[in-house]
């Protein structure tokens, strides 16, 4: 399968897709005690929901906001009320107040990175390897990332996350998500704080994603008090290992 940048067609034809399979999944996926109960294709659209809502609001996502709201209608009706309060802000004409916070929001602090790995790692040694490993588990399930984005991009993993629609596909992508869980923890935490409208659709990737553990939530605690590791080398070693961009 390949990757297009979340503003573009064909993730708008994989929501389709994803929530038009809606009508023939009945099989609900319970994930722990607690946790919604999703079907497989629900799980497709929210993921892919999150993936449009997280891009750049431009004039196209603009007019993807009415589909993102259409392929909602079957999911629960807790994680739509995540998505209104942005859904709301994208449909309206005010894009420069929007974009100037989108960039406010995502580019000005450390503990609202939309990047993965950067919450574990932060400028270290380790984020290079971390960053190889998405490449690598993009390979196993044949998807093509774009080519202007680090592969821990969380838009661009979530579209992963909807386009993997045979078991093996999933699962790789099921893991990839679970290990940096506490990542997409602390950057909910932070788009709360901050009052985002942009914490309702990372909230519903974490609701489709079930409870987190114990230990899972002393690990957030402690990157939120912490904050990333900032040992400033950058990326290079990702970037000499054949790197994407």
């Amino acid at each position: 399968m390949a990757a297009s940048s979340p503003h573009a067609d064909p993730a708008s034809a994989a929501l389709d897709v994803a929530s038009g399979a809606l009508a023939t999944d009945h099989g609900a996926l319970n994930l722990s005690d607690g946790a919604l109960n999703l079907t497989d294709s629900q799980r497709r659209v929210i993921h892919m929901a999150v993936s449009l809502c997280l891009g750049y609001p431009d004039a196209h996502l603009h007019e993807q906001a009415t589909a993102v709201r259409e392929a909602l209608a079957d999911v629960p009706p807790v994680i739509q009320a995540c998505f209104e309060p942005l859904l709301g802000r994208l449909m309206s004409s005010d894009w420069a107040t929007l974009q100037s916070l989108y960039v406010e929001t995502f580019d000005t602090s450390r503990r609202r990175a939309l990047h993965l790995t950067y919450y574990a790692a932060g400028d270290t040694r380790r984020r290079g390897h971390a960053l190889v490993g998405f490449t690598h588990a993009y390979q196993a399930v044949g998807f093509d990332p774009v080519m202007n984005e680090l592969p821990d991009y969380l838009p661009m993993v979530l579209e992963l996350s909807a386009l993997a629609e045979d078991p093996e596909s999933a699962v790789v992508v099921a893991a990839l998500l679970a290990a940096h869980r506490e990542g997409l923890e602390v950057l909910r935490q932070a788009l709360i704080t901050y009052h985002s409208p942009w914490a309702g659709p990372v909230e519903a990737v974490c609701l489709s994603l079930g409870p987190v553990d114990a230990e899972t939530a002393e690990r957030v605690a402690a990157l939120i008090t912490e904050g990333p590791p900032a040992e400033t080398v950058g990326i290079e070693t990702f970037m000499t290992e054949g790197s994407l961009i």
